[in-house]
């Protein structure tokens, strides 16, 4: 079957409904298949990013002397190509996103405080999770807030204290300039934190799946078992518009 860039679109949405104790809109009973929802572009886009935040911690720290493994102009360097790598990722995954529609993805959705719950305490007692991933609904709420976060705030926060600090040069004889680039820096360092946390944490939920790799190797094969709808498995059995393996 060929892989499609997205799956929106097409006339088997996923039907819906909501409960009285505002729980997140649920698919409608169905079948589980083993169903491509990450496309090659989305596994490409995730671990290229992951590898570049990586190689930015890596070199910053070494920029702020917490290590001694890369000499400072090694790091700089380094650290300066890779966050222009990821800049220019991220303004093609944003383009993806918006041509694609996948950035409904990210959109607020109901239920956040049952899946905060169900993660600090449902998990320990072998409560079912509350969510119901589908082939229109990869993230669930609190998911979708976090990288909503990570894109509206941190990310551009990252950005634009990044290219401000690399173009000093261009604004070094204004006044109190020294004064400004401390300030640029501490900001630029705040977020590279916060991505730090967001990047442990994110990891550290990799592993609550059905196994401990589970998530992982859905992220490297694109493949996960949903529930599809009747409308869905029509769909798919006459558009072959996604990769279905069973």
């Amino acid at each position: 079957m060929v892989e499609t860039a997205s799956h929106r679109g097409n006339p088997a949405e996923t039907v819906t409904s909501t409960d009285q104790g505002g729980a997140p809109d649920q698919p409608a009973p169905g079948h589980k298949h083993s169903v491509m929802i990450y496309t090659r572009y989305e596994r490409f886009w995730h671990w290229s990013q992951a590898a570049l935040i990586f190689t930015l911690l890596f070199t910053g720290l070494g920029v702020h002397g917490s290590h001694g493994l890369l000499d400072f102009k090694t790091a700089v360097t380094v650290h300066t190509y890779a966050a222009i790598a990821l800049i220019v990722l991220w303004v093609f995954t944003t383009f993806w996103n918006f041509t694609t529609g996948q950035w409904r993805q990210y959109l607020f959705k109901a239920g956040i405080w049952k899946v905060i719950r169900f993660y600090a305490y449902g998990i320990l007692v072998g409560d079912p999770h509350p969510y119901k991933k589908g082939l229109h609904r990869k993230q669930n709420a609190l998911q979708s807030l976090a990288y909503m976060g990570f894109m509206l705030v941190i990310g551009p926060a990252l950005w634009a204290t990044g290219i401000i600090y690399l173009a000093y040069d261009l604004w070094r004889d204004v006044p109190n300039a020294g004064t400004y680039l401390a300030g640029i820096a501490f900001l630029h360092t705040a977020a590279a934190f916060m991505i730090a946390a967001f990047v442990i944490i994110h990891v550290y939920m990799t592993t609550t799946g059905k196994t401990v790799f589970h998530y992982i190797k859905t992220m490297f094969t694109g493949y996960d078992s949903v529930e599809l709808t009747a409308a869905e498995e029509a769909y798919i059995r006459e558009t072959h518009s996604v990769p279905v393996r069973d």
